[in-house]
């Protein structure tokens, strides 16, 4: 029997669908990120970066990554050139040092189960993050992943979350944004939808209770449960 739950609403208004951030709030991807980033950083003749460094360099696209390594090791290396070597180590070891977080496959699951349309939205390149997504088994939730290479902006741009609602067919008002950073908030905020930021994430290294958000959570299947509170 599949699992049935009541339709979601935020603010008395109904939902229609979500737009689910991948990097922080599906997957714990930092193993991945300093795997790479090592890979790379070693071929420049620079030392790796401990996790806590990345945390707070990641949550804008590959290239913000990188030229924040760079920058962070004095490296003046071609931005270009490093991206490329960068991302043929993550393309080799994508997914092997990641894991889900607590409750995400089923977070999904119930927020599926209550009538919404879902969709990835990452700063991840698509390919990437496809991959990611299947490898972990929670490609089947979404009816569209989207990358940071999908459209000309990346967030906090709102133009992917707007664009994003489009493919899904909902409007703003009633489309979730689910993310972990000021990055997926400030996208959401000035795309129109509301936004709910989970707590474990990275933020860029800052407290994630002092974004503006409508609600925070400690695991995404936590989620149905305090919409129909809000």
């Amino acid at each position: 029997m599949s699992l049935s739950l009541p339709p979601l609403s935020f603010a008395g208004s109904p939902l229609a669908a979500a737009i689910v951030d991948l990097d922080g709030t599906l997957v714990d991807t930092l193993g991945d990120f300093e795997v790479a980033l090592g890979g790379m950083l070693q071929e420049l003749g620079a030392a790796p970066l401990p996790r806590a460094v990345i945390a707070h360099m990641v949550g804008k696209g590959s290239e913000h990554l990188v030229a924040s390594a760079l920058r962070h090791c004095g490296l003046a290396h071609d931005p270009a050139d490093a991206l490329h070597r960068y991302l043929a180590h993550y393309d080799r070891i994508n997914g092997r040092h990641a894991e889900p977080f607590p409750g995400a496959a089923e977070g999904l699951q119930a927020l599926q189960a209550a009538g919404l349309r879902l969709a990835c939205l990452t700063n991840k390149p698509t390919g990437l993050a496809q991959q990611l997504l299947r490898d972990k088994g929670l490609d089947g939730f979404f009816l569209h992943v989207f990358g940071g290479d999908a459209f000309a902006r990346k967030k906090p741009d709102p133009l992917p979350v707007l664009q994003t609602c489009a493919a899904l067919g909902t409007a703003p008002a009633a489309t979730l944004m689910v993310g972990d950073s000021r990055n997926d908030a400030e996208a959401a905020r000035a795309a129109g939808c509301p936004v709910a930021l989970v707590t474990y994430g990275y933020n860029h290294g800052e407290p994630v209770r002092a974004v503006d958000a409508d609600l925070f959570v400690d695991r995404i299947d936590a989620l149905p449960v305090l919409l129909q509170q809000a």
